[in-house]
């Protein structure tokens, strides 16, 4: 039989990965008859019951006693909790028993307050939010998805993305070609909308804001290798996408860290670069510089996380031959200790579904397997800064064939 721990945990992690749906099919069905709603599926939602677990027969009579402690247990703490068991009749050893199997929950306000923290005033602000988008944006699609990524907006993003949005759906036509800079919306800054293009164009019901074309990427490097770092040359290099650019040496090794800290601070190696990886942003770009993308070996080091492989998936899905290192099972449980259960906003790290990542080797799919499954209860990020970089090394210097290092 499971603790009341372990069942609001499993609760947690439903409440996360629907309570954006629950508040906008909430607000489905309190509307006013006769007012036009987005046409979005509605669904029994709540009460819902959770499985505490149930014996065996034969174990229920053979450890009954213990079984009886862990009922009256559960009892106590659903009255006093003003929640309800779901029970059941059976037979233990010539007597009829009621056995608990589920906990039963009636609303997702109970559940929220069942969770703590700030689930109360997610749910509050969600629901205010969802009511001011659709008296602003009648009809917008997707209505739930632009409810959980405004989750973390202040009130002034929000409204500022309320602005964004109303503009570009009355200047679709002319807003073509405009760089951000030149969208003349109070209070907007090109960074700002360049970090939330497609949740504006979501919510002005266009395709794509049609804005001028970025800058293209840049990729920050290092050298590496000791005889040319002997010479006194620069040890810090760039090249810009579509640009020719060729490096002092034509490396035969290329490690491509997912955080610039692990790229700066990567020892000297015999024919080698780290290069920058800059995230997903990474994976678009550096399959085009030819001579990274042409490296005997390419070595990617990333956080083990869902986002992690997803940018790994991204890099070999573009072209990029690449092997890992230190993003694999054993390797996680290694450094679990050091694991994070929020992200860089204190915001809890909780299920993220899984997507299909078809150029992910077997063993990577494996972790990646149980990052993304619902009842994984384990931290659920590892950062590669919390590996030292004499493991990387050594494990780059394995994976090249290099001898270890002295």
């Amino acid at each position: 039989m499971k603790s009341p721990d372990q069942v609001i945990e499993s609760l947690r992690i439903k409440v996360f990965a629907n309570w954006h749906l629950d508040v906008t099919a909430q607000a489905v069905s309190n509307a006013v008859p006769g007012r036009a709603v987005t046409a979005e599926p509605t669904r029994p939602m709540w009460p819902r019951s959770l499985p505490i677990g149930s014996a065996t027969q034969a174990d229920l009579e053979l450890n009954f006693g213990t079984y009886q402690q862990q009922v009256f247990a559960w009892r106590d703490w659903a009255a006093e909790h003003g929640l309800e068991l779901v029970e059941v009749l059976r037979r233990v050893n010539g007597t009829i028993q009621k056995i608990p199997t589920h906990l039963r929950i009636d609303s997702l306000d109970t559940a929220a307050v069942l969770l703590g923290g700030d689930w109360p005033a997610r749910l509050e602000r969600g629901r205010r939010r969802v009511a001011l988008l659709r008296s602003r944006f009648p009809g917008v699609p997707d209505l739930a998805t632009i409810v959980r990524e405004t989750d973390s907006f202040t009130d002034t993003d929000f409204e500022l993305l309320c602005s964004a949005a109303r503009w570009f759906a009355r200047n679709a036509d002319t807003a073509a070609g405009l760089s951000p800079r030149e969208v003349p919306v109070e209070g907007l800054h090109a960074k700002w909308l360049n970090t939330r293009r497609p949740l504006v164009a979501a919510l002005a019901g266009v395709a794509s804001l049609e804005l001028a074309t970025t800058h293209p990427a840049r990729i920050h490097f290092r050298y590496l290798d000791p005889d040319y770092l002997a010479t006194g040359a620069r040890q810090h290099d760039s090249v810009t996408v579509g640009d020719t650019m060729f490096p002092p040496y034509l490396p035969e090794i290329v490690v491509i860290t997912e955080n610039k800290d692990s790229a700066l601070h990567f020892p000297p190696l015999p024919g080698a670069i780290v290069v920058e990886g800059a995230g997903f942003t990474g994976a678009t770009a550096i399959p085009g510089i030819d001579w990274i993308a042409e490296a005997t070996d390419v070595i990617y080091w990333g956080d083990m996380d869902t986002a992690g492989f997803e940018i790994v998936n991204q890099f070999r899905s573009a072209g990029m031959a690449m092997d890992t290192i230190l993003m694999d099972l054993r390797t996680f449980e290694n450094y679990e200790r050091f694991g994070a259960r929020t992200d860089d906003k204190g915001r809890e790290l909780t299920h993220v579904p899984a997507k299909d990542l078809p150029m992910l080797t077997r063993r990577e799919s494996e972790l990646y397997d149980l990052l993304t499954d619902p009842e994984w209860s384990r931290v659920r990020r590892v950062e590669q800064e919390r590996i030292p970089i004499a493991v990387a090394v050594a494990a780059v210097r394995s994976l090249a064939g290099l001898p270890a290092a002295d």
